[in-house]
């Protein structure tokens, strides 16, 4: 399970800070990179910019998606996810503050696989994180490598 990175995409250092002791508290041991604007996710995702020459054959997870991001913001983000060839079957967890129903609407109409809303209490939140980590790193089957097929 450690070699399973997640991509936390989250501009708030306190809510960057509050995820990764959650994941810790929770013993989720798995490697987090963190991008702080949707361009860094982006960038993240397919080896440019900040993270050029990144291996790129080697994918998150999971995407831990924060809507409210600077430069991009997360729907355009997660548009930009699914219409790439090469990340389209990235599992996507919408992870924000937002309760709109716009938000959740717009999320799923354009692919995301869940909709979690962030959790203010510490011990909320930790298990929130414990049960996506759980399942998103040892429950779910993520499909196969488009090169495999």
């Amino acid at each position: 399970m450690r070699d399973k990175v997640i991509l936390l995409v989250e501009d708030n250092p306190d809510d960057e800070d509050l995820a990764l002791r959650a994941f810790q508290r929770s013993d989720v041991t798995n490697p987090v990179a963190v991008a702080r604007d949707g361009i860094e996710a982006l960038d993240y995702l397919h080896g440019t910019g900040v993270h050029a020459g990144r291996d790129t054959s080697q994918l998150p997870t999971v995407v831990l998606l924060d809507l409210n991001l600077p430069k991009i913001g997360g729907l355009d983000v997660l548009r930009r996810i699914r219409a790439d060839e090469r990340t389209r079957r990235l599992p996507v967890v919408v992870l924000t503050s937002s309760g709109e129903e716009k938000d959740i609407v717009q999320s799923y109409d354009l692919g995301a696989n869940a909709y979690v809303r962030k959790p203010v209490d510490f011990n909320e939140f930790a298990q929130a994180a414990k049960t996506l980590g759980l399942f998103w790193l040892l429950v779910n089957e993520a499909p196969p490598k488009r090169d495999t097929l």
